[in-house]
């Protein structure tokens, strides 16, 4: 199955990777391949998480928040299964 080039939304202001990746679940041990573009966005997801669960506190929490619920419903609409091994 050929994949089609994936497009990142413009306000997606992660890095860009040029290569995708084997990511596994951490939890469940289950893994699963990535484009470039998947695997910049599940880091920018997990990169929000991170800071989330840091300082939930701050004031830019709820700007982080929204930009991670951006980015699992990108993540969602363009690869599902990816999303349910990976980040349901």
């Amino acid at each position: 199955m050929i994949k089609t080039k994936q497009k990142l939304p413009l306000w997606f202001n992660g890095t860009v990777y040029e290569q995708g990746e084997e990511v596994t679940n951490q939890f469940s041990g289950q893994s699963i391949d990535l484009t470039a573009e998947e695997l910049s966005m599940y880091d920018f997801i997990m990169g929000s998480q991170m800071i989330l669960e840091i300082d939930e506190l701050s004031p830019y929490s709820t700007a982080v928040f929204a930009q991670m619920s951006k980015g699992l419903n990108w993540f969602r609409n363009n690869n599902a299964k990816a999303y349910m091994v990976l980040l349901d």
